[in-house]
């Protein structure tokens, strides 16, 4: 039965909502602005009513299914919480490689934040504060995204989080790195758009 949840909550996580929605208005993002399938290519392309609507999206079929899980599983135990808290990372796992667009994804960001508002929302309001620095400071949205990334598990462990929690949310960090690396190169490069030219 473990396992069922686990493959429902990465099917659940490869649901392209940034996709699906450009489809509604006759867009492909996959073919626009970065070609990602994320909320802020979708702002970028088609707009940030569109953009705020993905993003909510990716938010939630991050959080809804830990969310459900936990009721279904009841009273928590340490390897129950294990479990639950795999199932997150399943749904990341989903959204940057999702079944259903031959494994090609986004970059897991708001999807992550979705499971971490469940598991623990002071370190989601922490990490959103350094996120909206970040992003003030130096004008890019991935260095917002990397750096609030990076600086969860801080957070956590600050928080006084389990040691289950913490190990999936280095993963989750290690994840999210790696589905950016393009930026990380265009930043090295300075060629990353910045949100502030537009």
């Amino acid at each position: 039965m473990e396992i069922i949840y686990i493959l429902a909550s990465y099917l659940i996580g490869a649901i392209p909502f940034g996709l699906l929605i450009g489809r509604l208005v006759g867009a492909d993002v996959r073919l626009e602005g970065s070609g990602n399938i994320g909320a802020t290519n979708v702002g970028r392309v088609l707009g940030k009513k569109l953009g705020i609507v993905t993003l909510l999206c990716d938010v939630a079929k991050g959080f809804l299914p830990v969310w459900g899980i936990t009721l279904l599983l009841g009273e928590t135990t340490a390897a129950r919480e294990l479990f639950v808290v795999l199932c997150g990372l399943a749904t990341v796992v989903g959204h940057m490689f999702p079944l259903y667009l031959k494994f090609k994804g986004g970059k897991g960001v708001a999807t992550a934040l979705g499971v971490f508002l469940f598991i623990s929302p002071g370190s989601v309001l922490i990490s959103l504060l350094v996120f909206v620095a970040a992003v003030a400071v130096s004008g890019y949205v991935s260095v917002g995204s990397l750096t609030a990334s990076l600086l969860i598990p801080l957070w956590l462990w600050i928080l006084g989080e389990s040691s289950a929690i913490l190990a999936v949310a280095f993963v989750i960090v290690l994840l999210i790195w790696f589905q950016h690396r393009s930026n990380v190169s265009r930043l090295l490069r300075g060629e990353e758009k910045s949100w502030k030219k537009g």
